[in-house]
């Protein structure tokens, strides 16, 4: 009993043990889902192998001193953007988006890493003793360190990952301490871009919503007069950039505002992946017999789609299992930001929890039709090695920061 105190002292079992079911039943849902598909009939022995990868990477990076963090922060974050540079360039074509870069039978998608790097380079410069976010100044540079991944992420275009990067800036602002209006600031050009987008009545409901806000805090006349022009002009560019977005992508916005407009073509991921939910019940119909699984009514079903999988397959209980496994990852992360002396090493943390979080969040909304399908997968258990890699990368982190939680650097 002792040494198992020690044990989780030094390392997180429950962390661990919660991700290692995650990935067991991700690759029961991969079998599952592939084995009828020739072409992905190898996913499988590629996750297995990911995975064994992966672990060593995890303890690899847990063995590391926790105060090479910090100075691989900007290194690491010139090198993404270095990388999503280049797959612009060279980048392989995959679902009308330009995010891949492949070595022989190998492929890496950039924005996995980028991911990870914006949170350190992010939190590194959040943690300094100078910075100030009462100071327009410095919100206006955390806001450059999230935004230009996301410029970069959108002229491949990758809609999904794009989101990740927002929610990883406004948590990490968050948990510095932004003021209440520092934060209406960063969220409403995004509020009023939303809004423009259901027609001029919502945008201009919108820009009201702004004036009021400005109104308010009665800041100077020539900020509020900024913020003001870049809320309008948030709602008058969001045109350009949907148009930016690629065909699919279009279709599968539209298809969530109303998939049963067009059923058999923009709307039918998200019916089919209903269906296949709801037909699972309580218990599920078994491994290996689920009907929309095994007939492959719903593409990607290894990937965007897993979810799916488990809930027909395993039913209400698989599915809340899965959710609660989720859950406990998060409050276990959460619970060592909370008591992390460094405050660098407590935003690394939030950051990361926000990765894992926005993931979970949008993946089971695509599922469940309560959220646009926008391609993102559920961490740990949809297939991708690249995706797997960076999440165990991130999981090591976290476990290598809860081994050093007691020092102050």
């Amino acid at each position: 009993m002792r040494i198992s105190y020690k044990l989780n002292d030094r390392f997180d079992l429950t962390i661990f043990l919660s991700v290692t079911l995650l990935v067991v039943i991700g690759l029961f849902a991969i079998y599952s889902s592939t084995q009828n598909t020739i072409s992905q009939k190898g996913n499988f022995d590629k996750q297995l192998i990911s995975w064994g990868i992966s672990l060593c990477v995890l303890f690899f990076i847990y063995a590391l001193p926790t105060k090479l963090l910090k100075p691989s922060a900007v290194p690491t974050y010139a090198l993404s953007i270095l990388l999503l540079l280049v797959v612009l360039v060279i980048g392989r074509k995959i679902g009308g988006a330009r995010s891949w870069i492949a070595f022989g039978g190998f492929s890496f998608q950039p924005a996995e890493f980028a991911k990870l790097a914006t949170i350190l380079f992010l939190s590194n410069f959040l943690s300094r003793e100078e910075t100030d976010l009462d100071n327009l100044k410095d919100i206006c540079i955390a806001l450059v360190i999230g935004l230009f991944p996301i410029a970069l992420i959108m002229l491949e275009p990758d809609l999904g990952s794009s989101f990740v990067f927002i929610g990883i800036l406004l948590a990490l602002l968050f948990w510095k301490g932004i003021s209440i209006f520092g934060l209406a600031v960063v969220l409403s050009p995004g509020i009023v871009a939303v809004a423009s987008l259901f027609g001029p009545i919502y945008f201009a409901v919108a820009v009201g919503f702004v004036i009021v806000i400005l109104f308010f805090f009665k800041k100077d006349i020539f900020l509020s007069g900024s913020i003001l022009a870049l809320n309008i002009a948030s709602g008058f560019f969001v045109d350009n950039i949907f148009n930016i977005l690629s065909p699919h992508q279009q279709t599968r916005i539209r298809a969530f505002i109303d998939p049963n407009a067009d059923p058999l073509g923009s709307g039918y991921n998200a019916i089919q992946a209903k269906v296949a939910i709801g037909s699972g019940g309580f218990f599920g119909k078994g491994f290996l017999h689920g009907n929309q699984t095994q007939l492959q009514f719903i593409p990607e079903q290894w990937t965007d789609f897993i979810f799916c999988v488990i809930g027909e397959e395993f039913g209400f209980i698989g599915s809340l299992f899965v959710i609660i496994l989720f859950l406990v990852l998060f409050l276990r992360i959460l619970r060592l930001a909370s008591f992390a002396k460094n405050e660098f090493l407590s935003l690394v943390i939030i950051g990361i929890l926000t990765v894992f979080f926005v993931h979970f969040l949008v993946n089971i909304g695509m599922a469940i039709g309560i959220l646009p399908v926008i391609g993102i997968p559920l961490p740990f258990v949809s297939y991708g090695g690249s995706s797997l890699l960076i999440n165990m990368a991130m999981l090591g982190i976290i476990l290598n920061i809860h081994r050093s939680r007691k020092e102050s650097t």
